[in-house]
């Protein structure tokens, strides 16, 4: 029997970033989903606060190389790689000097909000998809978690959907209690816009908040789990709205078989 495969896009990930309800998932959900008899494949960013030395990071040298285009300037793509010895489980990372060197996830040290979060967000949801396409490893199953990887199911849906990689994946969104009051640039929509993305989904990025940003990832995503106590409420309500499958919360211990059902069942659902 062919094993499924699960790809695992995260915005944190312990023992790489401090812990965390989101990074202690990020770590020890696709080690149980990988024991489960899955195969699977995790990729985070590789923020300036990930020590390269102590977790042993190191360069992929075939699947980097490549540049991304944002706003007409080539950003190149470098990919990195480190075990977690103990859950015999490799995490990627997505890298570009530009984006994620600094010592900082998505703030400064006062506090504010960085202002090219929007095209680190862009970067990286493009640079796993590339990388994904270089592997040449097609997942039946995406599960994103954290808004850094909001833009996944939209480039997923329509600039990656005609690649024989992803015909037939299923797009999962954990919602997080992971909010910011702040709004992205007002060319974030102009920023996004390439081959393959109608207009019409571009106007959720004209705003550029939170809620609009994420209701563009629900209306490209095929389902959802909710993975904290309390989330936005009116996220919580799309969702249910959509008619798409839902998990609800699940708690902090032994969700790891609702997860894996769930998977199944939108799986059994193509």
């Amino acid at each position: 029997m062919v094993k499924k495969k699960v790809l695992f896009v995260a915005q944190e990930i312990t023992p790489y970033l401090p812990e965390s309800h989101m990074s202690k998932i990020g770590r020890y959900l696709p080690q149980k989903i990988q024991e489960s008899g899955r195969e699977i494949r995790v990729f985070m960013p590789r923020f300036g606060l990930v020590n390269e030395r102590r977790n042993q990071l190191h360069e992929v040298i075939r699947l980097s190389g490549m540049n991304l285009i944002i706003e007409d300037i080539d950003h190149p793509l470098i990919i990195k790689v480190a075990s977690i010895q103990q859950a015999r489980m490799q995490v990627y990372f997505i890298e570009n000097e530009d984006y994620f060197h600094r010592k900082f996830i998505f703030r400064d040290k006062a506090g504010a909000f960085f202002k090219d979060n929007d095209e680190r967000t862009i970067f990286f949801s493009r640079g796993v998809l590339e990388t994904v396409k270089k592997l040449g490893w097609a997942p039946d199953v995406i599960h994103c978690q954290g808004w850094f990887s909001g833009l996944m199911p939209l480039f997923l849906k329509t600039v990656y959907k005609n690649n024989p990689l992803f015909s037939d994946v299923k797009l999962v969104i954990s919602l997080y209690n992971d909010g910011f009051e702040e709004s992205f640039s007002k060319d974030f929509a102009n920023k996004i816009r390439t081959s393959g993305i109608p207009e019409e989904a571009l106007q959720y990025y004209e705003e550029g908040n939170y809620v609009s940003f994420m209701k563009s990832a629900m209306n490209y995503a095929d389902a959802f789990i909710v993975g904290d106590k309390k989330i936005n409420e009116e996220l919580l309500d799309y969702a249910k709205k959509s008619g798409k499958p839902f998990l609800d919360y699940q708690g902090d211990e032994n969700y790891f078989e609702a997860f894996n059902q769930f998977y199944d069942q939108i799986i059994e659902n193509n």
